[in-house]
């Protein structure tokens, strides 16, 4: 649902009045679409109005049923869950064409590093509670996005708090197997993960989480995140500040060696 004041989003009221002419066309009654998706008929009301936004499962009943030959379902692709939040399109973007990236995280895995299972618990967490096609849809999408590890010319380093090493999202399976990747992909040459001990409680970061990265025009540009939205910063004097904590999280954490070898310690005690 959207809110009172704004209007549905266009895909949701093209594709929804869409079906409605189609269904009228046919001959086909709201009842019978219902009845044959499996939805209340009130609910396709609402879909076909475009207040609710249709389903895609809807859309091929109505194909199917409307004879429309391909017509309607042609719109699935407008009707897909966003792959990611809407305030970090910006930084995706970016991301995805980035020459170095450094990250800062404090409670959470990055989600360059994350393994399927662990992203599934985090997005399935979500609240206000998301709907099964977008945890779907960015679980997958944050998968995708790790193949940007796989270029070797491209440098990451990952600052990470030893809190999140010892503080699982699932059981102890799953937390081991989270650990196990984070070790695997340190160990590649373009990659460093470092963990910034709780004994230097005292660091420049304390603010929370954020993200530096250089753009293959050399721009650099720091991400924060923050409850309802983020924020990319271009000015370089807030750029030298971001850069200055990350530099000195550096010098606080463990050397990419005495990381691993502490983060395969903390597997072997769980």
């Amino acid at each position: 649902m959207t809110n009172e004041n704004s209007q549905p989003p266009m895909a949701w009221r093209y594709c929804g009045n869409q079906i409605k002419l189609w269904r009228t066309r046919a001959q086909v009654s709201r009842e019978a679409l219902a009845d044959e998706a499996g939805y209340a008929a009130e609910y396709v009301k609402s879909m076909e109005q475009g207040r609710r936004k249709p389903t895609v499962h809807l859309l091929r009943i109505a194909d199917e049923i409307c004879a429309a030959h391909g017509m309607l379902t042609a719109a699935e692709e407008y009707l897909q869950p966003d792959k990611f939040a809407s305030y970090s399109e910006d930084y995706m973007r970016y991301e995805a064409d980035a020459i170095a990236l450094h990250f800062y995280q404090a409670r959470l895995v990055p989600g360059l590093l994350q393994t399927e299972a662990y992203a599934r618990t985090l997005i399935s967490g979500h609240w206000p509670p998301l709907d099964d096609e977008t945890i779907e849809r960015r679980v997958v999408s944050r998968l995708e996005r790790q193949v940007l590890l796989e270029k070797p010319t491209r440098s990451f380093s990952f600052v990470i708090s030893e809190q999140v090493l010892h503080c699982p999202l699932g059981d102890n399976q799953m937390h081991k197997e989270q650990l196990a990747r984070l070790l695997k992909v340190g160990e590649q040459r373009n990659v460093a993960v470092q963990v910034l001990l709780d004994n230097a409680m005292v660091n420049p970061a304390l603010l929370g989480p954020f993200v530096l990265l250089e753009t293959a025009e050399h721009e650099q540009l720091a991400y924060v995140e923050f409850h309802l939205g983020g924020m990319i910063y271009a000015e370089p004097e807030r750029f030298s500040v971001m850069r200055q904590r990350y530099t000195k999280l550096l010098q606080q954490a463990l050397s990419p060696r005495e990381s691993a070898q502490f983060i395969a310690k903390t597997m072997e005690n769980l």
